[in-house]
């Protein structure tokens, strides 16, 4: 009940502070053009959704997996391109069917060899994006230029976000929300003791290709916006800071999309104060910041709490001993004042 109020205290205050940058970014001259709207819009939809997923990655120790399955999504977007152009719906197909087959390959991986869940990973992170970049060479190389923009899904182009792809991610993010919703005290489980819930019964292979599945199509939505390097920032970043708040679940959930959302609105909000910051970056040094600010001053897990807490206990041990120390004094002169008297 403690953690369920300081979550909630330090998301009003998140919200404040984004009404704060609002205001002082329109003081500042910025213009809230089309542009503009839209972006922010959808980075705050987008940091939402992946900051609620991001908190079952962070759990579960899986935190590597979403860095390998966003970075596994550069060879499908280059191979979409050679196949059907353009074409951003088919770039996406083909970025998830790619992130897929890393996170089939993960899983194989592990389950018929000796080789360790995050060994696994780093071999599809390198593997996938290695051959990503060799493609995208050969693309970049042709004599045509029909590929130009296309290195943009490595870090991100979120100036060619428009309100169809805004409505995109608000309905993908529902369906997701919902499946959260429906399998919530099965992946609540999973995410805890998965040993205890394979025990029991529950289905840990299908769970865990669900929620697998659930990050695949969050990070596939976000790379138009952050790119296939960064995309993991706002997929991890948001629910290590809720973490710090928090030891609840729920809590922790609503939490990191709040701290999400606020990444992802907030990047958009400062690269409009000058033109040539990228906004897909700035979304994660905005979740990096608030990370830091997280584990510095979060209660009960912060560092400056620690520090504070130490000192407090230092404080209170030097007191005992001093007032022990005062206590006994009395008593030594009234011992030897006997011993005096018998002498």
């Amino acid at each position: 009940m403690k953690d369920s109020r300081a979550a909630l205290l330090i998301g009003l205050a998140t919200v404040a502070a984004f009404i704060v940058l609002l205001l002082t970014a329109s003081a500042n001259g910025v213009t809230f053009d089309y542009t503009l709207r839209t972006v922010a819009l959808g980075g705050g939809l987008l940091g939402l959704v992946t900051g609620a997923l991001g908190s079952f990655a962070v759990l579960r120790r899986q935190s590597l997996l979403g860095d390998a399955l966003s970075h596994a999504a550069l060879p499908g977007v280059v191979v979409a391109f050679l196949l059907q152009g353009r074409s951003l719906g088919a770039l996406l197909i083909g970025a998830a069917i790619a992130s897929l087959m890393a996170m089939a390959f993960i899983t194989a991986l592990t389950r018929t060899t000796k080789i360790k869940q995050d060994a696994a990973q780093g071999i599809a992170l390198a593997s996938w994006f290695a051959a990503g970049l060799v493609l995208l060479s050969y693309v970049q190389g042709r004599p045509d230029a029909g590929q130009a923009g296309l290195d943009k899904f490595i870090f991100g182009q979120a100036a060619a976000l428009v309100q169809s792809d805004v409505w995109l991610i608000a309905g993908v993010g529902a369906v997701i929300f919902a499946l959260v919703g429906l399998f919530w005290k099965e992946l609540k489980l999973l995410a805890f003791d998965a040993e205890f819930a394979g025990a029991n019964g529950f289905p840990v292979r299908a769970l865990d290709a669900l929620l697998s599945t659930l990050m695949v199509v969050a990070i596939v939505l976000g790379l138009q916006l952050a790119g296939v390097i960064l995309m993991v920032g706002l997929l991890i970043a948001p629910a290590v800071a809720a973490r710090q708040w928090t030891s609840q679940l729920g809590a922790m959930v609503l939490l990191a999309g709040v701290f999400g959302a606020f990444a992802g609105s907030t990047g958009a909000v400062i690269s409009g104060l000058d033109v040539n910051m990228p906004t897909g970056p700035l979304m994660i040094v905005v979740a990096g910041a608030v990370v830091l600010l997280s584990v510095l001053f979060a209660p009960g897990r912060g560092v400056v709490w620690s520090m504070m807490k130490r000192a407090q206990e230092r404080r209170t041990l030097n007191q005992r001993s001093t007032d022990s120390s005062q206590q006994a004094a009395p008593v030594a002169v009234t011992v030897k004042r006997h011993a005096k008297d018998r002498r």
